[in-house]
């Protein structure tokens, strides 16, 4: 067995067992925690494919970035979690089941797919990019998939703005023309008191 095996099954198993505290663990900040680690992990398994890109987008985009909003969200949400758990034995058998179903339709691509489609990956000279290689692909063989995977984040984009800047009539907001326009003798009534003197 190889050295790249080994670091293979160590960084698989560590990823197995992350992804299945995530979903397991009482806490949802320790469930976010897990998370990072699985995706460190995943960041680690696409070093040994060669692919430095994507291993290293994973890690500055989903660990960087994604992560730390939703470790702010939970944290700032206060989630109550007695409630969240309301129902879960009920739900328990159908859940089972369909991750059986997965576990074994796994199984089967693994071994009976993987046969005639698995190869061992082919070794590059010491300057190829797969950076390089990864945008000539985007950008010919996969241009069509990528502008329409482009289009529907732009409408995604324009929608989720066109639903939190719709006016809402129960929401207070401020009328800067009427602000400015006001003049001092709506705000500001002066009286005018006589002194009091002392001793009276």
């Amino acid at each position: 067995m190889s050295f790249e095996t080994l670091v293979f099954y160590f960084l698989a198993s560590i990823l197995l067992f992350a992804g299945l505290r995530v979903v397991t663990a009482r806490h949802p900040v320790h469930a976010a925690l897990f998370l990072v680690l699985s995706f460190f992990t995943g960041a680690g398994l696409w070093l040994l494919l060669e692919a430095e890109f994507l291993a290293i987008t994973l890690v500055l985009v989903y660990i960087g970035a994604v992560m730390v909003l939703f470790l702010f969200v939970v944290m700032m949400l206060n989630l109550n979690i007695d409630k969240m758990r309301q129902g879960f034995w009920d739900n328990l058998p159908l859940a089972a089941f369909v991750g059986i179903l997965m576990a074994i339709e796994m199984t089967l691509v693994m071994t009976v797919v993987g046969r005639s489609v698995v190869t061992s990956p082919e070794s590059h000279a010491a300057n190829y990019s797969n950076t390089k290689e990864l945008g000539r692909l985007l950008y010919t063989d996969y241009v069509y998939p990528f502008e329409l995977a482009a289009v529907i984040l732009l409408v995604a984009i324009v929608a989720a703005i066109a639903i939190t800047m719709r006016r809402r009539p129960e929401t207070k907001h401020q009328d800067p023309a009427w602000q400015v326009s006001v003049k001092r003798e709506d705000r500001v009534r002066l009286i005018s008191m006589p002194a009091e003197k002392k001793g009276e």
